[in-house]
């Protein structure tokens, strides 16, 4: 219906179909796969696709951690495993279920860029947010030009607010 490319990975057997992410693209996507994390009380998934932008493969993955604190640094633990030597710029999003200064955020942050969104950060819930709990992560930070990073106030279409970045992807440097 969005006349976007998409990809789906589930997490689980849900109602008559599958829980899981989905990514859109209005760019060509080379391959996509479905990465398994640890198991916690709900199975999860990072589902990462390679995106083609103008000649530039960029990796998008969408992530939802879930649901105790030692889950969910289990699971990132793993998505920092899973990325580690990807070439070429990656971009993390979802609902991360922690807040900063976290264990979760502290262990991501030193492999992701976490960019500030400044004074209207919080997602959730939507009617009223009182936490920051989806980001946006990038990596490597040289690859990426921050243009715009907002939380739109948008209080109906998810029980999260959007978020929603723009950049610019750099070059690649040659060694």
């Amino acid at each position: 219906l969005t006349g976007m490319t998409a990809v789906f990975g589930g997490f689980m057997p849900y109602r008559e179909g599958q829980y899981g992410m989905a990514l859109l693209s209005r760019y060509p996507m080379v391959d996509a796969t479905n990465h398994r994390l640890p198991d916690g009380r709900e199975p999860r998934s990072v589902l990462a696709a390679t995106i083609d932008v103008a000649g530039m493969h960029v990796v998008i993955a969408g992530i939802h951690l879930y649901a105790t604190e030692d889950e969910r640094l289990s699971q990132a633990r793993r998505v920092t495993e899973i990325f580690r030597d990807t070439p070429g710029p990656v971009l993390l999003v979802g609902d991360f279920n922690s807040e900063p200064g976290s264990p979760v955020l502290e262990h991501l942050e030193e492999t992701w860029w976490i960019p500030p969104k400044g004074k209207d950060r919080l997602t959730f819930p939507s009617d009223t947010p009182d936490r920051e709990i989806d980001y946006i992560m990038l990596r490597p930070r040289e690859r990426f030009a921050l243009i715009d990073y907002d939380v739109i106030d948008e209080p109906i279409a998810s029980d999260h607010r959007p978020v929603f970045m723009v950049v610019r992807l750099t070059e690649e440097r040659i060694p």
